[in-house]
């Protein structure tokens, strides 16, 4: 198989993304990302991240796209999870993404930065790592509306992001009861 075929079965599953440390993990010379995409198979899009030049968007590619331009162990984090999921309204145009390390590198400016370390378990939404949704909710305390925030924990338990006690944990930490 040649180096594409390799980074083509990655990025298939992955928002049609691959990075630098994808390829040193598949053991592809990063090098041959700069010449793929030299010769139209690849786009870059940032710092260390490229996209296959043929792919199929998805509503969830931008997100993909900020975590992937974060780094290694990023995740959606907040505002993102909710607005990802359709739970409630949020303010557009804004990326929150949550990482354990310093982020140095140029980022879009609607990529939202967050130094988050010891983070309870996450998920993955449409292939994206993400706050668990009870996690996201309680994030957003403080900058989206209580109701909104009530109503997107009711709509992720009836989506079953929420279970019935991380519910009742809500309800109780976020005097909605």
């Amino acid at each position: 198989m040649s180096y594409y075929d390799d980074i083509y079965e990655h990025a298939v599953d992955n928002h049609y993304l691959v990075t630098t440390a994808d390829a040193e993990d598949l053991g592809i010379p990063v090098v041959e990302l700069g010449k793929l995409s030299s010769r139209g198979r690849l786009e870059r899009l940032g710092n260390g991240v490229y996209r296959l030049a043929r792919h199929v968007p998805s509503e969830a590619d931008p997100y993909a796209v900020a975590v992937a331009r974060v780094g290694r162990d990023a995740y959606l984090w907040g505002e993102s999870v909710v607005e990802l999921l359709g739970l409630a309204p949020t303010t557009p145009g804004r990326v929150w993404v949550a990482t354990p390390h310093r982020v140095r590198k140029a980022l879009p400016e609607g990529v939202v930065v967050v130094r988050a370390g010891g983070q309870g378990p996450l998920d993955s939404y449409d292939g994206v790592p993400g706050q668990r949704v009870a996690d996201a909710i309680r994030a957003c305390a403080g900058r989206i509306m209580p109701e909104r925030l009530r109503d997107a924990m009711v709509k992720g338990r009836k989506l079953g992001y929420v279970t019935a006690r991380e519910e009742r944990r809500l309800m109780e930490e976020m005097g909605w009861q």
